[in-house]
């Protein structure tokens, strides 16, 4: 057994779990934008349920 290797080996799993926490870190600030944005299309979708606001402007000279 050689234990040079066991050492470089070591590290190496290391830096995969570093890693590995990163982009778990990485991919739950992307699901919170994610559902921030779906969030504000579904109040945009539901502001736009009734379709006669807005239709008309009133313009007096």
């Amino acid at each position: 057994m050689n234990i040079t290797s066991l050492g470089s080996t070591n590290i190496s799993l290391t830096d995969t779990r570093s890693m590995n926490a990163i982009d778990i870190s990485i991919l739950k600030k992307s699901l919170d934008a994610v559902e921030t944005s779906g969030d504000m299309i579904t109040r945009m979708m539901e502001q736009s349920v009734n379709p006669n606001i807005g239709a008309n402007i009133d313009i007096r000279l």
